[in-house]
């Protein structure tokens, strides 16, 4: 009866441990702090690259064919309805925000029958709260939503 008391603990430590090992949905945080530089502006004067012509070439061809590609990020979602005058409200919106916000890319853009005005490149929800907090005063409508984003600049 020992014995099997014994497995059976064993097994009950064993089974959580194990399972933990197992988690693969955690995505490992993204540095943003090279977003729009290159590593080499960051390294400072004391650092010497010796590099052939063509790794200095295929790097940036690597860089040129993927900035035009969308990652997955945030944008705070300012305006959406389908209503009538909705495109007038919506490019009013645009205007203000971009008036507002300086830097910070407006869309506009209409989905059948919806007119959508939403802010942002964010590549972290903290980065969008920022602004969310600025403007949940005038847009107490505005909330924020994950979304294909262009690179942020």
């Amino acid at each position: 009866m020992k014995k099997v008391f014994h497995i059976i603990l064993g097994i009950l430590l064993f089974v959580p441990c194990a399972l933990r090992a197992q988690d693969t949905t955690k995505t490992p945080p993204v540095d943003s702090t090279l977003a729009g530089r290159s590593i080499l502006s960051v390294m400072g004067p004391s650092v010497q690259i010796n590099q052939t012509p063509q790794v200095k070439a295929a790097l940036e061809n690597y860089t040129l064919t993927n900035a035009g590609k969308p990652i997955s990020g945030y944008r705070i979602r300012v305006f959406y309805d389908n209503g009538q005058g909705a495109r007038t409200r919506s490019e009013a919106i645009e205007k203000s925000l971009k008036s507002l916000l300086g830097d910070v890319p407006v869309y506009r853009s209409f989905e059948s029958p919806n007119y959508k005005v939403t802010v942002g490149d964010f590549r972290s929800k903290d980065e969008a709260l920022k602004i969310y907090n600025a403007l949940k005063g005038t847009y107490p409508t505005a909330y924020i939503i994950k979304e294909s984003i262009n690179y942020p600049r």
